[in-house]
């Protein structure tokens, strides 16, 4: 019974060692892979930068005439800056 104990610790470590090392293999490999074709995740970047950053304009478009409607209100009734 002993001697199917001590087949089992060791046959699980080199499982378990085998796995570690395959999937740090793979993790490596992933990255150098991701490194290399970063350029067409470059180019997605930039155009989702380019998409918030005129979203942001049409956003301090409003906020503008939102200001302009509200001291025009403020105007009317008899409030000043």
């Amino acid at each position: 019974m002993l001697n199917i104990i001590i087949v089992a610790i060791v046959f699980g470590s080199i499982v378990a060692l085998a796995t570690l090392i395959c999937g740090t293999i793979l993790i490596i490999v992933k990255t150098r892979t991701n490194r290399y074709s970063s350029g067409a995740t470059d180019s997605e970047e930039a155009r989702i930068i380019q998409e918030i950053y005129q979203g942001l304009e049409k956003l301090e478009g409003r906020i503008d005439a939102l200001e302009t409607i509200l001291t025009e209100g403020q105007e009317k009734d008899g409030y000043k800056k």
